[in-house]
């Protein structure tokens, strides 16, 4: 066997499947860390009596640190052995949460949580694992990413766990026990099964036994399909395309501010209009559980092509959000619950959408430092959204602003992708195939 393993059949189960399972665990855990923070966030406002809006920003400061990090997060999986990299990141993250349990003012929150812990959260992220899931599958590159993504949603089904472990040790035991978890688990998972591509394993892509010869790369600008496949891409050449800019924005406006709004302010709504502390995390954890079924549902962006899946998610979601503002009591549950299920469903297919095609249009060597500085742009909406969210309400006692941005964004978000039209660009194997 050659170092492609192409002289004979491969046996056994393609390698790939064990580093989705280690990616997989650790965006479960190390999400659920960060998510935690609408379950703590109404307890800390209880016990030092801060507002919402100033204790919300030591969410949006983790945010805004966890995508300016992420750009770096990428260069050094381009260049250092990814189980070195996740396991520092792993220590940070834990270390970094599991420290708040002794703040007793916010900076300290801002620093521990808002700072440590984001950037040990941005070295096991979603930069990282896309970039490597993307090296070892291409053709189910949208079912692969939305497994990933279903890690994200796992962790948000732990919110009543989290709620338990404040409810019965209190706070500040609970960040502890929160805290020592990534670093027992995702340290010797990763350390053990991943590996950054196929090559490291004499494997090839999606487990195929042949290599196809690849297009030549040139230095070239792109011209037409062929072009933009062939085109080596660094930073600076896709930073001169407007794909790369809108892709940007995409994730400015449905990553950074309508999920992290979503995430950040909904535990909140729910107890505001009557539901008690564990209801309004049961729903959140119903929302986390169909947000993990609608990640998979990005599988069929690999049949049909990404926008014709990321446009009716980006809708669905749009319309979940509508009920927001009609719930004003606990009367109807159907309602909080229709909500949680159309909002994941939605919102759980658009995410690894979105990042499957940026990983069609750009994939290469410098992937990795690409994916991390467009996800600055989730970064800045996403640092902006949970503050604004949480002063909104401090000024008028009601979210109804804060729901018409997150609206507007979702809404906004569908536009930017068809106008990017990855499909005409670079169409998803399937799609190719049948114009052939």
């Amino acid at each position: 066997m050659n170092k492609f393993g192409t002289s004979k059949e491969r046996q056994g189960i393609f390698y790939g499947w064990a580093v989705l399972t280690a990616a997989f665990t650790t965006m479960v855990l190390g999400y659920a860390v960060r998510n935690s923070f609408s379950v703590f966030y109404p307890t800390i406002v209880e016990e030092f009596g801060w507002g919402r809006g100033s204790t919300a920003l030591m969410f949006s400061i983790s945010v805004i640190v966890y995508g300016l990090a992420s750009p770096l997060a990428g260069s050094l999986i381009d260049r250092f052995k990814p189980r070195l990299i996740i396991s520092l990141g792993a220590c940070l993250l834990g270390v970094g949460v599991a420290l708040c349990s002794l703040a007793t003012s916010q900076w300290q929150f801002f620093l521990l949580y808002g700072g440590v812990a984001a950037i040990g959260l941005s070295l096991i992220g979603w930069t990282t694992f896309t970039t490597i899931v993307s090296n070892w599958f291409v053709k189910k590159r949208g079912l692969v990413i939305g497994i990933l993504a279903a890690g994200f949603g796992g962790s948000l089904v732990a919110a009543p766990i989290a709620q338990f472990l404040i409810s019965s040790f209190g706070w500040q035991k609970a960040y502890i026990i929160v805290g020592v978890l990534p670093i027992a688990i995702i340290v010797p998972l990763c350390s053990f099964l991943i590996r950054r591509s196929p090559e490291d394993k004499g494997l090839l892509p999606d487990g195929e036994t042949k290599k196809s010869p690849p297009p030549e790369e040139t230095d070239e600008p792109h011209k037409g399909e062929r072009g933009w496949t062939a085109t080596n891409w660094t930073l600076s050449r896709a930073m001169k395309t407007h794909q790369f800019w809108l892709l940007f924005l995409i994730a400015f406006l449905i990553i950074g501010i309508a999920e992290q709004i979503a995430i950040a302010h909904q535990v909140y709504f729910f107890r505001d209009v009557g539901y008690s502390p564990m209801a309004a995390a049961n729903i959140y954890s119903v929302f986390g559980i169909v947000f993990m079924l609608g990640t998979l549902c990005s599988f069929f962006s690999d049949r049909l092509g990404r926008e014709k899946v990321f446009l009716p998610s980006c809708l669905l979601s749009a319309g979940a959000v509508c009920l927001l503002f009609l719930i004003r009591d606990t009367s109807h549950l159907w309602m909080p619950l229709l909500f949680a299920v159309c909002l994941g469903l939605g919102i759980g297919a658009a995410g690894p959408v979105f990042y499957a095609t940026v990983a069609d249009l750009f994939q290469g060597r410098h992937f990795g430092s690409i994916l991390g500085t467009i996800t600055t742009g989730f970064a800045l909406g996403g640092a902006t959204a949970p503050w604004l969210a949480g002063y909104l309400h401090d000024i008028t006692k009601s979210y109804f602003l804060a729901f018409f941005i997150l609206l507007g964004s979702l809404i906004a978000s569908a536009v930017l992708m068809w106008l990017v039209a990855p499909g005409k660009i670079r169409p998803v194997p399937a799609t190719l195939a049948q114009r052939l």
